[in-house]
């Protein structure tokens, strides 16, 4: 799944098709590609069980087309190397810079696109981090809803410890001796 990941077009498509199921040919549109560029990446997505072919839509004379829809996966584990993992949120990143560049042109052009970006280093006890998860999780629950009518919004939060953490003996205070 990492390495079907490790591409930020796949990443857009996927992204297009959680929005709703589509065919190689509307998701070419929609990415100024030509659809036959498309079908290895699709492959690939559909070979990691990422996506999943929802119908078949009947063209003219005869033909159909496959319309592509996302599949149940599980996010990423921590099975994984970390050089597959590094690509990954590489290919990750990447995609979020084209949404930032992409923004920042439509701006430019006179249409209204939202950017806000917050970096901070935070000195987090075990217990305030997961506090932290617990409220980055029920923000995520809350406004994850698909089907909810807005503007699809990329959202990125990273919580990496910039060092190891202590280990939980040695976070108890030693008892004072006289």
């Amino acid at each position: 799944m990492h390495k079907a990941l490790a591409d930020p077009l796949r990443i857009r498509l996927l992204e297009a098709l959680w929005e709703t199921p589509q065919s190689a040919r509307e998701l070419a549109d929609s990415a100024e590609l030509p659809a036959d560029r498309l079908y290895y990446h699709l492959g690939q997505l559909e070979r990691a069980g990422l996506i999943e072919i929802a119908e078949y839509r009947p063209l003219a004379r005869g033909k159909v087309e496959r319309v592509y829809a996302p599949a149940v996966a599980e996010p990423p584990s921590d099975a994984v190397s970390p050089e597959e993992m590094a690509e990954f949120l590489g290919s990750m990143l990447d995609a979020t810079r084209a949404d930032i560049g992409a923004a920042y042109r439509s701006r430019q052009a006179g249409g209204r696109r939202e950017v806000d970006f917050h970096r901070g280093a935070l000195r987090l006890t075990d217990e305030a981090l997961a506090e932290l998860r617990e409220h980055i999780a029920r923000l995520a629950g809350r406004f994850g809803d698909r089907d909810t009518p807005g503007v699809w919004t990329r959202v990125v939060i990273t919580l990496v410890d910039l060092q190891d953490r202590p280990s939980p003996d040695a976070t108890a205070r030693p008892e004072r001796t006289s």
